[in-house]
C-alpha cells in the first residue's frame, strides 16, 4: 500500500476560493479517460501565497500545478526560473518540477490565441482590455504577436490605460474587440456586467469574455443583443490545460 503512494502522481491547481475551479473537474475526466488510475488532480485553496511551500509538505511527488486568480503573479517569487514567454508576460498559471527545480510556464496565452483566432476579422485592428490582473498580461502578450493595438480598461486607469468613467462612445466604437479579463460577471454574480457604454457596440464588434460560467455573462448578452460576435473563455481553458499537460509530460 505504501508503494502505491509513493508512485501516485499529483497535479493540481493553487488559487484562492477555488471550489469552482474548472481544471480540478477537466484533469480528473482526462485522467480516467486515458486509464491514468495513478495520476490525481486537486485543489489547493490558499488564502496566502506564502501557504505555497506548505503544499509540498502535506503532498508527496507533485508533478504539476496549474495557478489562477490572485497568485499567477506572486507565485513567481517561489520558482527557480521561468519560461521565455512567462518571463516576457509577468504572470504564471503552469509550474513543472524538474530535476533543477520550479520552472513557471505561462499557457493562458497559448489557450486565448487558439480560441480567439476563428472570430477575428480584417477589421478587429484595436481592442479594449477590460482588467490588469495576471490575466490581462497574457492577453496583451498575444495581441502584442497579432499585431493588435490595445489600450487597458480599469478603475484606477493603470498601465496609461482608461478609467471605466473615462469610455465614451467614441472610443467603443473604434475599439472592435473588447475582452474582459475582470472578474465581473462570474457565478454567483451572473447579473454584473463592466461598465461600459455597450449601446455603441455594433456587427463590428467581438466580446471576448474569459470567464466560462455562466456560459453567456451579461457582457457578452448586451454585446450580443447589438449584433457583436462573442465567445466565452470555456475552450481558453480547455486549450490552456492541454497545453500544461504537454509540459508537464515533456
Amino acid at each position: 500500500m505504501e508503494r502505491t503512494e509513493e508512485q501516485k502522481a499529483n497535479y493540481g491547481l493553487i488559487g484562492k476560493d477555488i471550489s469552482y475551479s474548472f481544471s480540478r473537474g477537466y484533469f480528473t475526466k482526462k485522467f480516467d479517460d486515458m486509464g491514468l488510475a495513478r495520476c490525481q488532480y486537486q485543489n489547493f485553496d490558499l488564502q496566502s501565497i506564502s501557504e505555497f511551500p506548505s503544499i509540498f509538505k502535506k503532498t508527496e511527488n507533485v508533478q504539476g500545478l496549474n495557478v489562477t486568480i490572485p497568485y499567477k503573479e506572486e507565485v513567481m517569487a517561489y520558482l527557480d526560473d521561468l519560461d521565455i514567454a512567462a518571463k516576457k508576460i509577468g504572470a504564471v498559471n503552469t509550474i513543472k518540477f524538474t530535476d533543477k527545480g520550479l520552472i513557471g510556464f505561462n499557457t493562458d496565452a497559448y489557450g486565448f490565441q487558439k480560441s480567439i483566432e476563428p472570430y477575428l476579422k480584417e477589421h478587429h485592428k484595436k481592442a479594449l482590455i477590460l482588467g490588469t490582473g495576471g490575466a490581462s498580461k497574457a492577453i496583451a502578450f498575444v495581441l502584442e504577436e497579432l499585431g493588435i493595438t490595445f489600450t487597458y480598461v480599469s478603475r484606477s486607469g493603470k498601465n496609461n490605460g482608461y478609467t471605466y468613467n473615462e469610455l465614451t462612445d467614441d472610443i467603443i466604437g473604434d475599439y472592435t474587440l473588447i475582452i474582459n479579463c475582470s472578474p465581473v460577471g462570474t457565478f454567483p454574480n451572473i447579473k454584473e456586467k463592466p461598465a461600459i457604454p455597450y449601446s455603441k457596440i455594433g456587427n463590428d464588434h467581438l466580446l471576448f469574455d474569459l470567464i466560462y460560467n455562466p456560459a453567456e455573462t451579461a457582457f457578452l448578452a448586451a454585446g450580443k443583443a447589438n449584433g457583436a460576435s462573442i465567445c466565452n473563455g470555456h475552450r481558453m481553458l480547455e486549450f490552456q490545460a492541454e497545453k500544461s499537460w504537454e509540459i508537464w509530460n515533456r
